[in-house]
């Protein structure tokens, strides 16, 4: 699908989104379904890959399923099982939820459609260079061209990105993520099967899981201390990662990579939860809460903050109320996430973990369960074909 930019001449609408991935593009579909007019700007000027799991969890279909995208119809893989994998051991559990897989340039495509069809005023390869208040109280996004676009109340979501002059607390152990596609072997792929798969190694951890057209992600997040330990490189980092790993040593095995080069993001802050706000200025997705990696609900997430800001929005709720109470609706799930995050880096946990899993596969299901973000009744579950 080609998007067209629209005109340069500065505009004012009632809402300005700065973002347009998931966050912000649901947030603007919901808007927009509800009478208001909204410009959303985008850097990119085409949906592309991201560093992203790209796991859809329960929550996140359902909220998907409410701004009309049908996962199924974009080729998202169903997902019933969860599996970890430390050294050479591994143990699994089902799913405690319907889970999906799908990579993040269908779904971006996809919700970019939806926020067309939906009346939003969408702008593709506009950078926005800053974000700030004018003397009549208006929100006024410069971009890179010198042109602006003004509203009464503006949503932040620039995902993982910061913009100037709204930057996040700084990352203090340095995350470094990575992201790669593999069309696995044919053994490898049978074996993963229908399972979102966690490995462990020093200095991090990694996902892998089948999406679309029969290829694998692998998502990895670790310490730069430990990428220095390989050189700096990925090369010298797969492989420190797999002598670590065992078993993604295995699933690798005869795997082709299909980009030239890894994805990366650096300083990713997780753990954090903004606690406030300025005034009309709506902070969502990964500006409103960064969750570590490994529970696969950062697109929830970002839904959920989406459809959460929009109501409050739309209920007259000013942004530095709705910000704190977002906050501490999310505060348990954060902390319950950080603890878990914690103990997958810590070496005796990692050596013990499978074990205990093979003993009690429950524990991952009641994790799974506790690090989620709930869902009003009023949204109704969807299931993925398989």
């Amino acid at each position: 699908m080609n998007f067209q930019r629209l005109g340069e001449n500065a505009l004012q609408d009632e809402v300005l989104v700065v973002g347009g991935g998931v966050a912000g593009c649901a947030a603007s579909i919901a808007l927009a379904r509800k009478g208001q007019s909204v410009t959303l700007i985008e850097r990119e000027l085409t949906p592309r890959h991201k560093v992203c799991g790209e796991f859809l969890s329960g929550e996140a279909l359902e909220d998907l399923h409410a701004l009309g995208i049908d996962v199924a119809s974009l080729g998202a893989v169903p997902l019933n099982h969860v599996r970890l994998a430390a050294s050479r051991h591994a143990a699994e559990a089902p799913l405690p939820f319907p889970a999906a897989s799908l990579t993040r340039k269908a779904l971006d495509t996809a919700l970019i459609a939806a926020a067309v069809a939906a009346g939003v005023r969408v702008e593709l390869g506009r950078s926005v260079q800053s974000l700030c208040r004018t003397a009549n109280a208006l929100w006024q996004a410069t971009l890179a061209d010198g042109s602006t676009y003004e509203a009464p109340t503006a949503f932040l979501s620039t995902g993982k990105h910061d913009l100037r002059g709204h930057s996040r607390p700084k990352d203090p152990d340095q995350w470094v993520a990575f992201k790669m596609y593999y069309r696995l072997s044919a053994a490898q792929t049978a074996d993963l099967a229908d399972a979102s798969e966690l490995t462990l190694y020093a200095g991090g951890y990694g996902g892998i899981q089948p999406v679309e057209d029969g290829i694998a992600n692998f998502c990895c997040v670790v310490q730069r201390r430990y990428f220095a330990r390989a050189g700096l490189r990925w090369e010298g980092l797969l492989a420190k990662m797999q002598q670590d790993c065992p078993h993604l040593a295995m699933r690798l095995d005869g795997a082709m990579p299909m980009l030239d080069k890894p994805i990366t993001i650096t300083h990713i802050p997780y753990g954090y939860l903004r606690r406030d706000t300025e005034d009309g200025l709506y902070c969502i997705g990964d500006q409103a809460a960064v969750i570590p990696s490994f529970t696969g609900d950062g697109i929830s997430i970002a839904l959920h903050t989406a459809r959460r800001g929009a109501a409050a929005y739309l209920a007259g709720e000013p942004a530095p109320v709705f910000q704190p109470k977002l906050r501490s609706a999310m505060l348990p799930q954060m902390h319950l996430a950080e603890i878990a995050a914690n103990g997958l880096n810590n070496p005796v946990a990692r050596a013990v973990l499978p074990f205990c899993l093979r003993v009690w596969p429950g524990a991952m299901r009641v994790t799974a369960r506790l690090t989620r973000v709930t869902q009003p009744a009023a949204i109704a579950p969807q299931a993925v074909a398989g």
